[in-house]
């Protein structure tokens, strides 16, 4: 893996955490980011659907309901 977070591997290496081991961590925190960064796109995707499941949930309750009042007599 060729992305590393600079910010960490230079906090790392301040310490008296070997280079190899700075790098691989810093790495392996960047991977992890990329992760998350899908899950992100993924999960705003799932929103919208979901927005839109309701909102033609809502206009079919509506349609039925007005189905409903138009041919439920009413005394």
């Amino acid at each position: 893996m060729s992305l590393m977070l600079g910010a960490l591997y230079d906090a790392l290496r301040q310490t008296a955490i070997p280079d190899d081991l700075a790098r691989k961590a810093a790495e392996e925190v960047a991977g992890y980011e990329s992760r998350l960064a899908a899950l992100e796109s993924r999960l705003l995707l799932l929103q919208w659907m979901v927005g839109v499941v309701i909102t033609l949930q809502l206009l079919t309750l509506g349609g039925l309901l007005s189905l409903l009042w138009r041919f439920v007599p009413v005394k």
